[in-house]
């Protein structure tokens, strides 16, 4: 049970002393850090964190500007042990992009983490689900907010829809009323959960951008979320319908051919996304925004496997799995 009512806690924490070259060169250990919490700030007991592939590519040497030594983590669910009056004892959760990159993160028993960054966790979500929500969730979010949040009668068109962002996406399009299209790159059907039916492209067999006129009759998709990069930025750009808007979250090679003419006789937004640039608090105001549709049953968290479940000592064994492109949303359970 939490210890109500302390300002500073003994948590035990997975730190990760330096960069190396790889996963399997992971040499984690669980040191007790000593956490104190800020006038302002809640003082949580974790329950549950998600492993992201962030968090590998940031211990790995791929993120240039995360500080270590760190306790990694950016995702998190737990109950408040210590904070502002009217906080102590709720169950919440939240992200970052800030937490286990260039600040002490989730990956431990304990964390501290503003009042204004978390968002209540509905009842119906168990711990492991609600630390599952963050980063895909912020990511495909924020994606729409940049573009402009869907409307019935658009068309959002995900490529990498079985991905776990691709799946975010599917259903916050689908909740708000929008006709969405999944691209995958093998004959399978979307695993995930939508509000309405998804129709599927299988890239390897089929010509991306013909289809999607042939099913939108001729206009083109108003929201390409293109979750791979230059691999589809062809497809996606000759996918979009005038004034069409495409968004970006990864890239294999960084260069790609841009047709200047038709990107601005199309009318085109091309919007960028990087979660990595967004603060505790402006984590916690996009999924505050998110937040209703959980309730509602609109949006459904990830289904968490037991297998897919480690606890703090086994952290390496967590990054390993999520670093070999799992499929499943890799949970750490620090008690």
């Amino acid at each position: 049970m939490p210890v109500a009512g302390k300002s500073d806690v003994q948590a035990r924490c997975v730190r990760l002393s330096e960069k190396v070259a790889d996963a399997a060169s992971l040499a984690p250990v669980i040191e007790t850090q000593t956490l104190t919490r800020g006038a302002s700030d809640l003082l949580i007991e974790v329950r549950a964190a998600a492993v992201n592939p962030s968090d590998v590519k940031a211990a790995t040497g791929l993120m240039p500007y995360a500080v270590f030594p760190r306790t990694p983590g950016r995702d998190y669910a737990g109950v408040v042990i210590d904070g502002p009056a009217g906080w102590i004892g709720r169950d919440v959760f939240g992200s970052s992009g800030d937490l286990g990159i260039r600040r002490d993160g989730t990956h431990a028993t304990h964390l501290v983490v503003e009042a204004d960054a978390v968002v209540e966790k509905p009842s119906s979500i168990s711990w492991e689900e609600a630390a599952g929500i963050g980063v895909p969730f912020v990511t495909a979010m924020e994606g729409l907010r940049r573009a402009g949040i869907p409307k019935a009668g658009e068309t959002v068109l995900v490529m990498g829809v079985n991905g776990k962002v691709g799946q975010a996406a599917v259903q916050i399009a689908s909740w708000h009323g929008a006709r969405v299209i999944g691209v995958v790159r093998k004959d399978e059907p979307y695993e995930g959960h939508a509000n309405s039916k998804v129709d599927v492209i299988n890239a390897s067999v089929t010509d991306v951008a013909a289809r999607v006129r042939e099913l939108t009759g001729g206009k083109g998709a108003d929201i390409v979320f293109n979750t791979v990069g230059d691999p589809y930025f062809q497809a996606a750009h000759k996918s979009l319908a005038l004034r069409g808007r495409q968004i970006l979250i990864a890239a294999v090679d960084r260069i790609v051919q841009f047709n200047i003419l038709e990107f601005y006789r199309g009318q085109h937004t091309y919007v960028g996304i990087d979660t990595l640039g967004l603060s505790s608090i402006a984590t916690g105001a996009v999924l505050k925004e998110i937040g209703p549709g959980f309730a509602s049953g609109h949006l459904k968290p990830f289904p968490i496997k037991e297998s897919a479940i480690y606890p703090l000592e086994r952290a390496r064994a967590a990054f390993i799995a999520v670093a070999g492109s799992s499929r499943d949303r890799v949970i750490l359970r620090p008690a």
